[in-house]
């Protein structure tokens, strides 16, 4: 009965969930820290970044998910590859590879490589923008939580990097056998990719969830 009577008393002693964190990686439980303006915690256990506060996050990020859906478009349908074989000329294109992929037999292999380098980045550039559009509308806020626990899903089936090295593996395979021009579009995907990392750096998980529960109201851009 003792024991059963000081395990009830520390359990009671303990802090709120609310203000408890969980490391993600090694899974120490600490206390909620509560930071100011361009300051970070990390785990004291493992280093990993635990809650980082970004200032004028939400321009920030608006801006880099704006830049990044201006170049969807000419990262996707301009030219990447210019080929000259044998006075042959053909121009390729993210779009033009999935459709050769469907009429070559590989519907599957076309729907993935639409899925992963092309509908699923879309998507979560738009799921992006409708979250920190939300951050200063309470009456979204309900919706955008939702958008936003989709969005987390959909970051493993994003794969512009892994496209973007199969590109790299074509052009020094085909640099000796053809006559080949970079063009526009490769410029365009390289910077996609590029803002998309930025962005993904920039908006903060932990400040995105506190705002749109209200949480950190210092914390608005």
């Amino acid at each position: 009965m003792e024991q059963s009577r000081q395990v009830i008393e520390s359990v009671k002693e303990l802090p709120p969930l609310e203000q408890l964190i969980a490391c993600h990686e090694c899974d120490l439980l600490m206390h909620h820290p509560h930071l100011g303006e361009e300051q970070k915690a990390s785990c004291p256990r493992c280093g990993y970044e635990l809650v980082v506060h970004r200032s004028q996050m939400r321009r920030r990020c608006l801006a880099l998910v704006l830049t990044a859906l201006i170049l969807f478009v000419p990262a996707n349908f301009l030219p990447i590859i210019q080929l000259n074989i044998l006075g042959q000329n053909a121009v390729d294109t993210v779009w033009s590879g999935v459709v050769g992929l469907y009429h070559s037999g590989m519907q599957g292999v076309a729907a993935v490589v639409f899925l992963c380098s092309m509908l699923v980045p879309l998507l979560k550039l738009l799921c992006q923008l409708f979250v920190l559009l939300s951050l200063n509308r309470p009456a979204w806020q309900p919706r955008a939580i939702g958008c936003y626990r989709v969005y987390h899903h959909m970051r493993e089936w994003g794969m512009l990097e892994v496209y973007l090295f199969g590109i790299i593996v074509s052009i020094v395979k085909l640099i000796d056998m053809a006559d080949l021009h970079l063009g526009v579009g490769l410029a365009c995907f390289v910077a996609l990719m590029l803002t998309q990392v930025w962005l993904e750096v920039s908006m903060s998980p932990h400040q995105v969830w506190e705002e749109l529960n209200g949480d950190d109201s210092h914390a608005r851009a």
